[in-house]
Formats: structure tokens, C-alpha cells, sequence
């Protein structure tokens, strides 16, 4: 097992993941296409709001088929085409379609300006985003359905695309766009668009599929096969460029330490509520399941706490993915109790810090003895540090677990510039096979991420220990800096998780003439509970430093998200600020 090589060296905060299992050199067609022969008749994917179940072969036989019918319609080796609209098998389809075709599937983010997130042309992206990201990358083609609750993602493109209404299919001249040309609709025929079913159908035809076989011999692993906006402290959103190489190796490296391998198919049944526009659902879930012959479960098309529990009831899953965020409201389900979670065994937590009182409730509730925690960034593929299952739970509750193979990790003084000592805060910086290939068309962004030096920095604050295990303390720029102590939000917020009327809580730093900065803390407290700002703070009293102890102290009942679920403290500190009329 990889647990040899993942101690800290010297004293120092540096570590290097094993290099046993080796690296693949394939791309995820090839993967795809190995899967299918070793387990065609196992199943591949479940989509529940749309009646589908497909097996390995037909997966495949269908992703083919897509691929051909891209190709038929013009699109070459290289070109970009994005995927808009929530979770789907239109999704799925589109992602190892354009894989499998060496077209790069650009996947964008709803809030990438703000520096939330790292997601894919999403459900509620505006039209200024999209049009910002289809230009950036020049884009040629557009997948999305009609509409999805309130989004009409036609009407949207017709504000920054009206030709598109007047234009032969396939055939679009757009002034604001010039690189689009194709316009496809997943689900109804719209005036200048494509239906994704005609798609389909031609690629089934014998010339468009010798024209695929072709098409795959000019692939390489290290091509880039998907863009995924994403963005620093400013500025405007960079495309982070992912290759096959990257989330290939990546995504094979989660199925191993989740011991996916040896598990029988019964017990590797996977419910992903995670948007797909997201590393985490993209690589975690559809690539975790292709490389290990696992089944995908999509329960709804945005998360719903309430479909995520039916579907691991009625499915028998086995696995359940989730933010902290998406964990908290399935298990606050009112009739919890009432679903079969017997087949539970063990899922992934990740996209934000959990509170070990969190973590442990997941293990206890929903049975999953071996979750995992797990931690990246769209940059790193994304997973960088993760659980083993067998760890103690402590070890999971108190830690984002131990480096991955083939990835080396550093934490650096950020004043000094030096190797932290273990168990000393520092900014965590990332190098290896699974950082990306850059930002798209910025070197010089890509330059200031990664350096000469191939050092990924992260703008993530964390500590190592003895064993290797990580901590996240936060981003370096949530680190609220208080008349010059530096305070991280993540351990206070752990903290107070522990106060028995504490629900959630998120601690942002606000401004202060005298301090530079105060903390306060945003507490959301559990149903039918009360208590005053004087009680919290005197349960801090000789618990945590007095420094620590917030200023502020705010009752909330929910707190600003981005769009696949996390808190957005940039907004909560806005509304903090204005609240306390600062």
C-alpha cells in the first residue's frame, strides 16, 4: 500500500506521495474502451430524472456514436465546445464525447469573477459570462438544454447571439462571437440549432465512425481535453487547461485509496449530487467511475438533499459524494429515518472545510465508516491530499489526510519564503503530474501560479504534522489579521462547532479603525434553540486564546452560497459590515 513514502522530511513541512503505482499513459477513450471490454455488462450510469441506465458497453457504444456525430458536423481535434445546464446525461455524454473525439469540452464558472469556484459553463451563468467565456477560449460549438426552472438558456444566448435565430444549423455567423458556428439543443428543436438526438444519429453512420478511428490515432494523453474557469483573488476568470494525462492518473489514484478495486460491484455503487460543472463531479464522478468500472448514480439535476437520500434508497448506493454544505441538509431531512440506507459504506467530502463534529456525524448517521476527506483545486486535477479509509476517525475529523501519489507538497513561510517547520502555518504549494497545463492563452497568469519552478501555490494556508497528515487553516486571503496576530477562520469555526446549540457557523474577518480588522462570528443554531451573544462568548472564555475570542457575534439563518454550494465569505463580509454599520 502507498503508505511508505508519505512522511514529512527533516523536520520540514515537504512531502513527496509515493511513485509504486505507476502513471497512465492513455487517453480516457482508451480508458473508456478498456472498461468496457473488462466489464461491459456492469452498470455504468443511472440518471434518474431522465429514466436512464446504461451499461459499460452501450456507454460506450453511445459516447462513439456522439463523437462521430461531432466530428460529422465539422468540429476538428482541438476545437472547444462548451456544456451548459445542470446535471444530465447530456453532460456525461458530452464530456467523454468530446474526450473521446480530442475536441476540448470547455466548462466554465457561474461566478468565476467573484474568485468562488471552479465549475463549467453552468446553469446560472449569465449572458455576459458566457459571453466573456466563449470568446476567451473561441469557442465553436454550445450544448445546452432549452431551459431548466427559471434559466431559458436560449433566450440568454439570443442576447449576446441574436443571428442565431435566422441562421442555417450549424452554419451561425455571429459578430460578437465570431468563432461560434454550432449551436446544439439537448432537448428541443430551437430555430439555428441542432438536436443532440440528430447528432447522435449521424454518427452512427460507417464513414463517420472510420473518420472517429482516424481522429483517435492523432490523440495524445498529454492534449489538453478540458478548460475549466476559475479565478485568483482578482481579476478576471482564467481557464484552468486539464489534460487526459491529468485526470486520467488523478481520477485512478482517488478509485485506488478508496479501495475501489476490491470491491464487489454491489458495494461500489456511487450517488453523486455534485454538479458535474465541478472538478469533484467531473473527475471524482464520471472519471472515478469509468477507470474503476463503478456505477454513477446522478441523483437530480442541482442538489437536493431529499433526491440524494432516495436515490442511495431505491439504488443501493454504496458511495455518496458531497460539500460540507450538501452532508448538513441531507442529514437534516426531516424524515431522515425513513430511507433505506443499509447498502451505505463510504463516500468523499471535500470543495470546503468540515467540522470534525460534521464528519463524524456523516460516519455515524450514514453509516459511511469510510468516508473520506479529501482536498485540491481545479489547478491540481483536482485531488492533491486524501484520507486513506482506514484512517481513524480522528485523523479524518482533524485533517484533510495524507499527500497523493506521484504529488509532492510544500508548505512555505509566508514571510520568509522558507520551508515551514511542521506544525507551523505557511502557504501549501502543490508540484507534479496533476498540475495543469496552464491557464488558457495567459502565460504569464500561468507564470505567476506555477513559477519556474513548477510550484502550483495554491493561496491556501495549512500545517503539517509528523505523519503527513494536512490541515487547511484557510485562505490567505480570509486570514483575518487582527492589531498583527494572525487568526485563521477554519479553526475558530471548528471551535464553535462544538458548542452543543451551534448549528453552522462562519467566522469573516470585518474593518476596524483601532485593529485593522475584527472577527465576527456568523452563527446559525440548531432548530428550536436560543442563546445571546454573551453566552457564546463567555463558553470561549479559557478555551481559546483571548485574541481569538469574536468581537462580533451575529445569529443568521443561512449564509450566502455560490452556485454548487459554498459559502461565499466575500459576500458574507459585505453583509456583516453593513449590518454592524461599519
Amino acid at each position: 500500500m502507498d503508505r511508505t513514502a508519505t512522511l514529512p522530511v527533516g523536520g520540514l513541512s515537504y512531502v513527496q506521495g509515493h511513485t509504486t503505482l505507476h502513471l497512465i499513459n492513455k487517453t480516457v477513450g482508451q480508458c473508456l474502451d478498456t472498461t468496457a471490454q473488462r466489464v461491459p455488462d456492469r452498470e455504468a450510469l443511472v440518471v434518474h430524472h431522465e429514466n436512464i441506465r446504461l451499461t459499460f458497453a452501450q456507454l460506450k457504444e453511445e459516447v462513439d456514436k456522439a463523437a462521430s456525430g461531432l466530428l460529422s458536423i465539422g468540429l476538428c481535434k482541438g476545437d472547444r465546445l462548451g456544456m451548459w445546464g445542470p446535471n444530465s446525461y447530456a453532460w456525461v455524454l458530452m464530456q467523454l464525447a468530446t474526450a473521446q473525439a480530442g475536441i476540448i469540452l470547455l466548462v466554465l464558472s457561474p461566478e468565476a469573477h467573484q474568485g468562488s469556484l471552479k465549475v463549467s459553463v453552468n446553469p446560472a451563468y449569465q449572458a455576459m459570462e458566457v459571453e466573456y467565456a466563449l470568446r476567451k477560449v473561441g469557442c465553436k460549438a454550445l450544448v445546452f438544454p432549452r431551459q431548466f426552472k427559471t434559466q431559458h438558456y436560449y433566450n440568454i444566448l439570443k442576447q449576446i447571439c441574436p443571428e442565431v435565430e435566422k441562421a442555417q444549423p450549424g452554419d451561425l455567423k455571429s459578430q460578437r462571437l465570431p468563432d461560434l458556428t454550432t449551436v446544439i439543443s439537448v432537448d428541443a428543436p430551437l430555430p439555428g440549432t441542432l438536436l443532440l438526438d440528430e447528432v447522435v444519429a449521424a454518427g452512427s453512420q460507417e464513414q463517420n465512425l472510420a473518420r472517429l478511428r482516424l481522429t483517435q490515432q492523432l490523440l495524445s494523453c498529454h492534449d489538453p481535453i478540458n478548460i475549466q474557469f476559475t479565478s485568483g483573488t482578482t481579476g478576471s476568470p482564467k481557464g484552468a487547461t486539464l489534460s487526459h494525462y491529468n485526470i486520467v492518473n488523478n481520477s485512478n489514484m482517488i478509485g485506488e485509496r478508496l479501495r475501489l478495486h476490491q470491491k464487489p460491484p454491489d458495494k461500489s455503487r456511487v450517488v453523486l449530487p455534485n454538479p458535474l460543472y465541478h472538478c469533484l463531479g467531473s473527475v471524482g464522478g464520471t472519471m472515478v467511475s469509468l477507470m474503476h468500472g463503478v456505477t454513477l448514480i446522478l441523483s437530480s439535476p442541482v442538489f437536493d438533499g431529499k433526491k440524494a437520500l432516495e436515490a442511495i434508497s431505491r439504488e443501493r448506493g454504496s458511495l455518496l459524494y458531497g460539500t460540507p454544505t450538501m452532508f448538513v441538509d441531507i442529514l437534516n431531512q426531516p424524515d431522515f429515518s425513513s430511507y433505506d440506507i443499509s447498502a451505505m459504506c463510504g463516500g468523499v467530502i471535500g470543495g470546503s472545510p468540515a467540522s470534525p463534529e460534521l464528519i463524524r456525524a456523516i460516519i455515524n448517521k450514514l453509516n459511511m465508516k469510510e468516508l473520506v476527506v479529501v482536498y485540491g483545486s481545479t489547478e491540481n486535477s483536482p485531488v492533491t491530499f486524501m484520507n486513506f479509509t482506514e484512517d481513524a476517525v480522528a485523523q479524518k475529523a482533524e485533517s484533510v489526510g495524507r499527500i497523493m501519489p506521484h504529488t509532492e507538497a510544500q508548505i512555505v513561510n509566508v514571510g520568509t519564503g522558507t520551508l515551514a517547520e511542521l506544525n507551523t502555518p505557511g502557504e501549501l504549494c502543490i508540484r507534479g503530474y496533476c498540475v495543469m497545463l496552464g491557464y488558457w492563452g495567459e502565460p504569464w497568469k500561468t507564470e505567476e501560479a506555477t513559477g519556474q519552478d513548477k510550484w502550483y501555490r495554491t493561496g491556501d494556508i495549512a500545517m503539517m504534522d509528523e505523519q503527513g497528515f494536512c490541515k487547511i487553516l484557510g485562505r490567505s486571503k480570509d486570514m483575518i489579521i487582527r492589531g498583527g496576530e494572525n487568526i485563521y477562520p477554519a479553526e475558530l469555526e471548528n471551535f464553535f462547532h462544538t458548542h452543543p446549540q451551534v448549528q453552522e457557523v462562519q467566522v469573516v474577518g470585518v474593518k476596524d479603525d483601532r485593529m485593522g480588522e475584527e472577527i465576527c462570528a456568523c452563527i446559525q443554531l440548531k432548530k428550536g434553540e436560543k442563546t445571546t451573544a454573551e453566552e457564546i462568548k463567555a463558553f470561549c472564555k479559557g478555551k481559546i486564546s483571548h485574541f481569538k475570542i469574536p468581537r462580533y457575534i451575529v445569529f443568521v439563518t443561512n449564509y450566502p452560497l455560490t452556485v454548487s454550494g459554498k459559502v461565499q465569505k466575500f459576500k458574507l463580509r459585505e453583509q456583516m459590515e453593513q449590518h454592524l454599520n461599519l
